[in-house]
C-alpha cells in the first residue's frame, strides 16, 4: 500500500490516535512475542506450566506480550533500595537506584543489569509489518533467560527509558 507522502503524515497521526484509543479500551499486545521468535532461551517451560505459575493476568503480560493497566503495580512510583527480578525466572534485571518515577503508571529505569535483557523489534498489532506503519513500532524488552516480554524502550521527557510492566517484576528490597 503506498501513501502519497503529503498525506502520510495525516495518515500516521490519525493511525496512531486510533491505537491510543484501542489501548485505553483494551490492553495492548506486542505484535511479536520474544519466546516465540525460535531463540533458545535457557528457561523453557510449556504454556501450561506458565500459566500455572504466573496466573492469568501476568502470563498474559509476559508470555502475550500484554501490556498491564496504568499505576495498577506498587512498583510503578516505589523508591526503596533494592533489586527487580524478573517474574518468570527470578534474574536480576534492574537495580531500584535506576528507577526514575514518571506519573505514567509504568516502572522506568534508565538501563538495565548488564546481560540481563535483550530487545526486538514490535511493530503495532495488525500492521502486517507495512510501512506506513513504520514510524509506530517500538523496542520491546524481554528477559535475557526466559524470554519474557517486560515492556519497551521509550523516549519520554527527553530520556530514553526502560518503559516496564510491574506485572514482569519480582521485588527484592535491600539487595542490589
Amino acid at each position: 500500500m503506498s501513501i502519497p507522502h503529503s498525506n502520510r503524515r495525516h495518515f500516521l497521526l490519525s493511525t496512531a490516535a486510533t491505537l491510543g484509543a484501542g489501548i485505553a479500551s483494551s490492553p495492548a499486545h506486542s505484535r511479536y512475542v520474544s519466546h516465540e521468535d525460535g531463540f533458545q532461551y535457557e528457561v523453557q517451560k510449556s504454556e501450561q506450566d506458565w500459566l500455572h505459575q504466573l496466573g492469568a493476568t501476568d502470563y498474559d503480560i509476559l508470555r502475550k506480550g500484554g501490556t498491564e493497566v496504568p499505576k495498577s503495580s506498587p512498583f510503578w512510583n516505589q523508591n526503596i533500595a533494592g533489586l527487580y527480578t524478573c517474574k518468570g525466572c527470578a534474574l536480576p534485571l534492574y537495580d531500584a537506584r535506576w528507577q526514575v518515577v514518571l506519573d505514567k503508571g509504568w516502572v522506568f529505569f534508565n538501563h538495565s543489569q548488564n546481560n540481563a535483557v535483550l530487545t526486538g523489534i514490535d511493530w503495532p498489532e495488525g500492521s502486517e509489518m507495512a510501512d506506513a506503519f513504520a514510524s509506530l513500532t517500538a523496542i520491546e524488552v524481554h528477559c535475557r533467560r526466559c524470554g519474557g516480554h517486560l515492556g519497551h524502550i521509550v523516549q519520554l521527557e527527553n530520556q530514553l527509558l526502560h518503559c516496564i510492566n510491574g506485572a514482569s517484576l519480582l521485588f527484592e528490597a535491600g539487595t542490589a
